[in-house]
C-alpha cells in the first residue's frame, strides 16, 4: 500500500472510533509500526486532518474533513435534498430510517431518523453497511452492474450473526429476489433481532449512488409490514432521485432493471 493509501486508511480507522486514541492504539488498529503511524499522524495533523490533544497526547479527527464535507455538500447537496424525505418516511413508518451513500468502495450511513418507539433499532451515522449482510447493501448490489456485484461477492463474506448469509450463491439468490421485488429484505444479517427493507437511490443512468432503508425489530416485521415498507422505500428512493437530479425517470427501476456486465 502506498504512503497516501496508508494515511487515508489510518484516517478512516480513526474516524470509526468514538473516542480519542493514543499512538500505540492507533498503530495496533492500523497494523502499523509506531514509527510509521507517528509519521503519518504528523503529516495528517499538519494539514488539519487529525488533531492531538496537547494534554493527553491522544488523537482525534481534525477540522479539514469537516470543511471538505461542507464544500461537497454545498456543491452536491445530496444530504440536504434527502433529509426531508428520510424524515417523512420515519414519521409514516414509525421505525428507524437511515440514508446511505456509496463512496470509494464503501456504503455508509450518512443520516438517521430514529423511531419514536421505546423498542427500536439504533443505527449510528458512519456505520459501514456490508453489501451481503444488510438491506442497504443488497439493494445497492442488485442495481449495480454485474461486474461490480461479482467483485463484491468475490471478497470474503463475514458472518456478523448466525443468520448472516455468507455463501455467494445464496447472496446472488437474494439479489435476484431484490430485483424482482424492487426492494431488498435482510433478516438479522448484521444484527440479531433486526429486519430491514431497502431500496437504491439511482442516478438518471440507473446507477445506484446510495440507499434508503427502514430498520425494524424482528417482533414487528411481519410479511405484510415488510411489503408495505418495501413499497415505501421504493417510492421514497425515487422521489429523492427526482429531487436531486430532476424529474427525469431513472432507468433501472423494477420494470426495466437488468444488470449489465
Amino acid at each position: 500500500m502506498s504512503t497516501v493509501g496508508k494515511a487515508l486508511s489510518l484516517l478512516d480507522s480513526l474516524s470509526q472510533l468514538n473516542h480519542e486514541a493514543g499512538l500505540t492504539d492507533i498503530a495496533r488498529l492500523c497494523d502499523l509500526d509506531k514509527a510509521t503511524a507517528r509519521r503519518l499522524l504528523v503529516e495528517l495533523e499538519k494539514h488539519g486532518f487529525v488533531e492531538q490533544d496537547p494534554e493527553t497526547r491522544r488523537y482525534r479527527i481534525g477540522s479539514a474533513p469537516v470543511r471538505l464535507a461542507r464544500i461537497r455538500e454545498a456543491r452536491y447537496p445530496f444530504l440536504r435534498v434527502a433529509i426531508p424525505f428520510v424524515r417523512e418516511l420515519a414519521e409514516k413508518s414509525e421505525e428507524t430510517v437511515h440514508l446511505a451513500e456509496f463512496s470509494g468502495s464503501t456504503l455508509s450511513t450518512i443520516h438517521v431518523e430514529d423511531s419514536p418507539r421505546a423498542h427500536r433499532v439504533i443505527v449510528e451515522i458512519g456505520t459501514r453497511l456490508p453489501f451481503h449482510a444488510t438491506a442497504s447493501g443488497l439493494a445497492y448490489l442488485a442495481f449495480s452492474n454485474k461486474k461490480y456485484m461479482e467483485s463484491a461477492l468475490s471478497q470474503p463474506l463475514e458472518a456478523f450473526t448466525e443468520h448472516t448469509v455468507t455463501d455467494p450463491a445464496a447472496v446472488r439468490k437474494m439479489i435476484d429476489e431484490t430485483v424482482a421485488r424492487g426492494f431488498s429484505i435482510s433478516s438479522q444479517g448484521l444484527e440479531v433481532g433486526v429486519v430491514s427493507t431497502g431500496a437504491p437511490i439511482l442516478s438518471p443512468a440507473g446507477q445506484p449512488i446510495g440507499s434508503i432503508t427502514i430498520a425494524a425489530p424482528l417482533a414487528r416485521a411481519r410479511a405484510a409490514t415488510l411489503a408495505s415498507f418495501g413499497a415505501a422505500v421504493v417510492d421514497t428512493a425515487k422521489r429523492i432521485s427526482e429531487k436531486y437530479y430532476g424529474p427525469e425517470r431513472p432507468s433501472g427501476t423494477k420494470t426495466q432493471t437488468k444488470r449489465t456486465g
